[in-house]
This record gives C-alpha cells, structure tokens and sequence, in this order.
C-alpha cells in the first residue's frame, strides 16, 4: 500500500473536531503509517500548566492505526469506516505529559491483520527520541451500526 499522495488526516478518519487529534500523516507504506501531532494549548485534553497527559497517547496511536485503515480504504475507493479500539498492550511512557509545543510522531506498523481486527505496535517519538510505545488491537465490523443496534 505505498502511498506517494497522502490526503488530508479529516479524509481519513471518521472523526470531526474536537476528536480529530492528529494533525496529518507524514508517509505510509505496506505495513505502517506515521503520523504528526503537534501539542498546542488548545488541544483537547490539555490540562493547564502541564500538558496532555501521556495516557492521551494511546489515542493518538489508535488514530495511527486508523488512518492506516482509512489510507487502505481511500486507496481502493471506499468510504472510511468506523473502527473500534479494543485493547492496549504493554503501554509505557517515559514522559508523564506531552508538554505545550512538541511535535510527535506516532507510528503504526503492523503486526497482524485478518479483517476485521488488526494488531499495531505503535510509538510516539520527540526529536527521534522514543516518548511511548504500546501494542493496539483493533476491529473494524463491515457494518458498525448493525453491533450498535445490538447495544441498544
């Protein structure tokens, strides 16, 4: 799936604002996506004084990993689709905040895919520095609304 024309992040994800929290993604290839978030003092989630706190970062990477699904999707013509996260696996985080002003760079690679569920292992780097690293599990239903309708 190497992409050399990448669509804006909104094209990608069936979020809006506020909950669209990546900025763009800088490249993907057959396997991974890499993704930008840039943390400014309007962000969601900023806690004043401090920043996001690092957890938020589990988000970021499953956006990463749905922006990758979206790009696949994109890619062949198809509508984006809703995607669930379902779990998170060894998250570590050396930094207890993402302070006001970093740029990170969230990447998603794959490391099993039989749709509809898909295992990423994921990092947020600063400066090349690693600033967290989890393994995401994923589902993305063919037709989400028909599992909600089941919640109901």
């Amino acid at each position: 799936m190497t992409i050399s024309t990448i669509p804006p992040i909104a094209a990608l994800l069936p979020h809006a604002p506020p909950m669209l929290l990546l900025d763009a993604v800088l490249a993907a290839g057959e396997a991974a996506v890499t993704a930008v978030v840039v943390i400014r003092p309007d962000s969601l989630f900023v806690v004043p004084g401090e920043g996001v706190p690092a957890h938020v970062g589990i988000e970021y990477m499953a956006q990463a990993c749905g922006a990758y699904a979206g790009l696949e999707a994109w890619r062949l013509g198809l509508p984006v689709r809703v995607g669930f996260l379902l779990g998170t696996r060894r998250f570590q985080s050396c930094e207890p905040w993402l302070r006001i002003g970093w740029r990170l760079v969230v990447t998603a690679r794959m490391v099993f895919r039989e749709p509809p569920m898909g295992v990423f292992d994921c990092r947020i780097q600063r400066d090349l520095a690693e600033v967290a690293t989890a393994q995401i599990t994923v589902y993305q239903p063919e037709d989400p609304s028909s599992m909600l309708r089941g919640m109901a």
